[in-house]
């Protein structure tokens, strides 16, 4: 997969193309079903497909400060396009110029003159131009006078409810990951690098790996979580864990109550693997929520409730398929 930054990248001898055009944030499974639809739909033109999507997040443009919880990192949307098979990755930087456009502006100077689309592939809700002018009726109209085709696809929605990158943050922010997961098709994942932390967990006997996630990162609601470790690299690790493999995991999300932490933190103890993580990007996804964030009266009863918890992570993680190896 091609992954392209800005339209200055595309090839001069650039031909045409499906394009599905969005934020795409999570690559969840509505998102899923639009991008392999223009995916079939080039491969029946025998042309390459384009998932146009941009960063910064059009929202930290249109009104700053308001950039919303980020349920995939930009590298990562990239990977799961390219799983979906994807054959161009295009990302727009989403600059106030950009945003001043006009939805005719919009699609004949990008759609039509730098990206030569056959074929747009959008959901039914599509905006886009100066004030989210345009939609998926204008684009048709466009599309008519340039010789493109538009195919607007209904939104995917299953026990009434419609898969959208809103809600599963809403899932998120309550801790509802096992929702989350249903809706992204995959546990939700939270990605960081592995820091130095107070050591506490070393000194009762659980020793973690204090995750710093991105700014915007969406983090559950505190609590014990049910969850698959997996260390992206750099590498190399001293230890026993592998770059790549996934190993279970407790993932403590909140400011240790018992100790009158006021820091939140993503810690995660691995089980049955001991290294020395510190430095290495890490990825932590999401099965489970075990209880809530808890203050114990003793730092005895803390360790006692750990015990139940790792048990009860082995129990959740043990009736739960393994996600396939990235």
């Amino acid at each position: 997969m091609q992954r392209w930054r800005g339209l200055d990248e595309v090839p001069a001898d650039w031909g045409r193309c499906v394009l599905t055009i969005g934020v795409f944030d999570g690559v969840h499974r509505g998102h899923a079903q639009l991008i392999s639809r223009a995916v079939k739909a080039a491969s029946e033109r025998g042309i390459p497909s384009v998932v146009m999507t941009f960063d910064p997040h059009p929202m930290e443009v249109v009104r700053p400060g308001s950039h919303p919880a980020q349920l995939t990192t930009l590298a990562r949307r990239a990977e799961l396009a390219e799983e979906l098979g994807v054959d161009v990755f295009c990302v727009i930087p989403f600059t106030p110029e950009f945003m001043k456009l006009s939805p005719e502006r919009y699609a004949h100077e990008i759609l039509v003159e730098r990206l030569h689309v056959a074929e747009v592939v959008v959901g039914e809700n599509f905006t886009f131009g100066k004030k989210a002018a345009g939609n998926v009726e204008m684009l048709r109209q466009i599309g008519a006078r340039f010789g493109f085709a538009v195919d607007g696809v209904n939104l995917l929605a299953e026990h009434a409810v419609t898969f959208s990158s809103t809600y599963i943050r809403s899932c998120v922010d309550a801790g509802d990951v096992a929702a989350a997961a249903e809706a992204l098709g995959r546990p939700h994942r939270v990605e960081g690098v592995v820091v130095r932390g107070d050591a506490r967990g070393r000194a009762l006997g659980f020793p973690t790996a204090n995750l710093a996630p991105p700014t915007h990162a969406a983090i559950p609601a505190d609590g014990v979580y049910a969850a698959w470790f997996t260390v992206l690299g750099p590498g190399p690790v001293a230890g026993n864990v592998t770059i790549g493999e996934r190993y279970p995991a407790a993932v403590s999300v909140g400011t240790n109550p018992t100790f009158s932490g006021r820091t939140r933190t993503v810690e995660a103890f691995v089980l049955d693997a001991e290294a020395d993580l510190y430095g290495q990007h890490v990825a932590v996804d999401f099965v489970e929520r075990v209880r809530g964030m808890e203050k114990f009266d003793s730092v005895e009863a803390l360790v006692e409730e750990m015990h139940r918890d790792t048990q009860k992570v082995r129990e959740i993680l043990a009736r739960t398929a393994l996600p396939p190896r990235d």
